[in-house]
């Protein structure tokens, strides 16, 4: 993890532009996020000093190895949570707002004992 709620939420969102387009670009995430194309555009800057991610010259950006490891375990988390809240009768949409914010700040320790219980008990 990189313990910045922004990036990684970056990153997530990259991921999944990257399941249903065939390129992903600063405002194809900027659309997705309601950000202003500016604001992404320094993030994205962020993120391949970090080495996250690499922009090609023509504005397409692709995740490394290391910022897909991240946004895919802040996705499978996210879509725990989710589907763990909604399974204790949360509505959808809390659910999905909730997992978003707990995704980011639960620790890794924290977060395996919760899966292994919901996993043994639900």
């Amino acid at each position: 993890m990189i313990e910045n709620e922004s990036a990684e939420n970056y990153l997530e969102t990259i991921l999944m532009l990257g399941k249903k387009l065939p390129v992903v670009r600063s405002v194809d995430i900027a659309n997705e996020l309601g950000y202003k194309k500016s604001s992404v555009s320094i993030a994205m800057k962020n993120l391949r000093e970090k080495n996250h991610i690499t922009v090609t010259d023509a504005g397409f950006i692709y995740l490394t190895d290391s910022g897909k490891r991240i946004a895919e375990l802040i996705y499978e988390r996210h879509q725990f949570l989710s589907e763990w809240l909604m399974k204790m009768g949360v509505p959808e949409h809390t659910a999905l707002e909730d997992a978003c914010r707990i995704e980011h700040i639960l620790s890794r320790e924290s977060y395996d004992a919760i899966k292994a219980f919901v996993n043994r008990y639900l």
